[in-house]
């Protein structure tokens, strides 16, 4: 069957939602914000207000005002997230590059033996070529300078590191051989190495929704980070098991993180700020009934 329901004008998108049971009080407000956020958009901001999904009825008091501000929560809640991802990712990088660097020298990503892994999906070879690839296409002033210097295919590990995607850097430490590699820089962070593999691909997935202003709030992640059992003990005990795929503990564990590498942050406070201004119920988002009393959320 074919798509046959016509485009809606401004008016007619005012009309379809009152027509559901939605209160817009404030008509030039709402006709502002439909011409600026797509409505398709919106759409997955006032599912959970619907009485019936197939009907698309909304619950009682549900206002256009309501679901407005779940919309500007979750964007807020992106940049917040991506700001402490970027800091995460940047230590990532430099625990990478110095220890490999270090114990294998500047060349360590030329040298195959290092990196195997074929029942995971992951080709060193195909790996390596995109990375040369990038290599060549890449002006910055630093990949510049050393090509004027150096006849090189690939820089030394410290500077490839930069050049990689986060979803490349995670795949590659993730598909180092030697899982003693793996562990001396998960234990940087006190992670074991395969909870560490985990989250940074989580990590790196959770990246992209932010960067690309994909809903977060109450996002249901494909996957199941795979979760410490013993360490690091604040975030054992302030996970929530029976939310696995739910925002709630990517942000445990991204608290944690910052107290290790920006002591002096004040993420933790700001997210409480963001759920406590906006009103937003934590349930979407797998948070416990209880998450205000578990130690990674107490101020340090």
């Amino acid at each position: 069957m074919n798509y046959q329901k016509p485009a809606l004008s401004l008016d007619g998108q005012i009309k379809q939602l009152r027509q559901r049971g939605m209160f817009i009080g404030n008509l030039e407000e709402a006709k502002h914000y439909l011409s600026y956020i797509n409505y398709y958009r919106l759409s997955a901001y006032w599912l959970p207000f619907e009485a019936n999904h197939q009907t698309h009825v909304f619950n009682s008091n549900t206002s256009f005002s309501s679901v407005l501000d779940v919309y500007i929560f979750d964007r807020e809640l992106r940049l917040w997230v991506l700001d402490a991802i970027e800091r995460v990712e940047v230590a990532f990088r430099c625990q990478f590059a110095y220890h490999l660097g270090s114990k294998y020298g500047a060349n360590a990503l030329l040298n195959p033996v290092l990196f195997n892994s074929p029942v995971k999906k992951w080709s060193y070879d195909k790996s390596h070529q995109e990375l040369n690839d990038e290599f060549r296409r890449n002006k910055e002033q630093f990949i510049e300078h050393f090509k004027q210097k150096y006849c090189d295919t690939l820089p030394p590990v410290w500077i490839a590191a930069e050049m990689m995607t986060f979803g490349q850097l995670s795949k590659w430490y993730a598909n180092l051989d030697e899982r003693t590699d793996r562990n001396a820089i998960a234990h940087i962070f006190d992670f074991d190495e395969t909870n560490f593999v985990s989250l940074m691909h989580h990590l790196a997935v959770v990246r992209n929704v932010c960067a690309h202003h994909s809903r977060l709030w109450n996002r249901s992640f494909p996957f199941d980070i795979k979760l410490p059992a013993k360490r690091p003990a604040s975030v054992v005990s302030s996970l929530n098991p029976q939310a696995p795929k739910k925002i709630y503990n990517t942000l445990v564990l991204l608290a944690y993180l910052l107290d290790r590498i920006s002591p002096s942050h004040h993420w933790r406070k700001r997210l409480h700020e963001l759920l406590t201004h906006h009103a937003i119920s934590t349930k979407n988002m797998g948070f416990p009934d209880n998450w205000q009393s578990r130690p990674i959320w107490i101020e340090k």
